[in-house]
């Protein structure tokens, strides 16, 4: 072939499998952007038009400007008016490059990011950045990272001075008001103050513990005493949603509840106490203390642990949580399936011997 190839020439590149389970649309992504990251196809390299392509392969014109536009997002082709289309990059061309911001390191949010990576496959160069919640740090990665990715990943948990948890602050949204919309995605935290349609992935902090407690509330309705510990002052603040949840359940149901800051050492336990935790550390300790008063755990004091692991399945720990997997596997079928709008994850009661 020469070394600018000739639209027919292109043509004859360009592959599109009938019996393939794969949208059309997104085998012409993979197919163009295949051919320009092996050299096939080179900047500045003209493509054929969506009417050309549609022609050849007897697609709609909607499914080749739809794939189009994708590779345009990606910044992998530019469109001249009335001229036609371009190749524009040939570095990852065939890849999306992610920059995917964390608040921290947790077992949870890690399973988020490794589901969102198997998911995306060899499609994607993902870069993890942990910021601890902390606006700077937020800020001074955007800015080092502006317009260097295809898209932006963002968990928005802040702290503030005092450690209390706050979604945004005005910096922040004035930092993601400047990143375009298409290239956005909202992870885990739900509650959206940028203006304009952005994609989400979230949680609903308030709602989700509410129904996830309803679920379980025949087991939780036996105890004498509903006890949350939920962390007033945190290096990684929770959101108080999770608080106003747990209030609102227990008062609709006229349950004896208390809400502690932490689980004391040596804290007074007594038969009939259902405690909820939050914290890791929190969980360990109280397990430790029934343990050291020789009550039955599920039987004597009851556990419920906030976010599921492996670890709390193994120990037979009753949890509420978000399906982390699935927030993951969203998150990217958003970005793989150019989706857009604002998608709630599911949140569970999984009832084990710690109740």
């Amino acid at each position: 072939m020469e070394r600018k190839a000739k639209i027919t020439d292109v043509l004859k590149l360009i592959s599109i499998d009938e019996n393939s389970r794969k949208p059309k649309y997104l085998q012409l992504v993979d197919s163009i952007s295949y051919h320009i990251s092996v050299g096939n196809l080179e900047i500045n390299q003209q493509i054929p038009s969506i009417n050309k392509v549609s022609e050849e392969f007897y697609l709609s014109k909607d499914t080749v400007s739809k794939a189009y536009k994708i590779l345009k997002e990606r910044n992998i082709i530019k469109a001249t008016n009335r001229i036609g289309y371009y190749v524009n990059k040939t570095k990852f061309a065939s890849k999306v490059n992610v920059l995917f911001l964390v608040n921290k390191l947790s077992s949870y949010k890690m399973r988020i990011y490794n589901s969102f990576i198997h998911t995306m496959g060899a499609n994607a160069v993902t870069e993890l950045y942990v910021y601890h919640c902390d606006e700077l740090l937020f800020l001074n990665s955007l800015k080092k990272n502006s317009s260097t990715f295809d898209y932006y990943i963002i968990m928005p948990h802040f702290k503030t001075g005092d450690l209390k948890h706050v979604t945004y602050t005005k910096e922040v949204v004035k930092a993601l008001s400047q990143i375009p919309k298409q290239r956005l995605l909202l992870l885990d935290n739900g509650k959206n103050e940028i203006e304009g349609s952005i994609g989400e992935v979230y949680q609903d902090f308030e709602n989700d513990i509410y129904f996830a407690l309803k679920e379980g509330l025949s087991k939780i309705a036996t105890y004498k005493k509903i006890i949350l510990v939920y962390p007033e002052e945190a290096v990684y603040p929770y959101p108080r949603r999770i608080l106003h949840g747990f209030k609102k359940f227990c008062l609709e149901h006229a349950l004896n509840f208390e809400v502690i800051d932490q689980v004391y050492e040596n804290i007074l336990l007594e038969r009939g106490d259902l405690f909820i935790t939050i914290e890791e550390e929190d969980l360990v300790n109280l397990v430790k203390q029934i343990r050291e008063d020789e009550f039955v755990l599920g039987e004597d004091i009851g556990v419920i642990s906030y976010n599921d692991t492996p670890l709390k399945e193994l120990l037979g720990i009753t949890t509420i949580s978000a399906d982390f997997k699935a927030m993951g596997e969203k998150a990217a079928n958003v970005i793989l399936n150019n989706e857009v709008g604002s998608f709630k994850v599911p949140f569970r009661f999984i009832e084990r011997n710690s109740i």
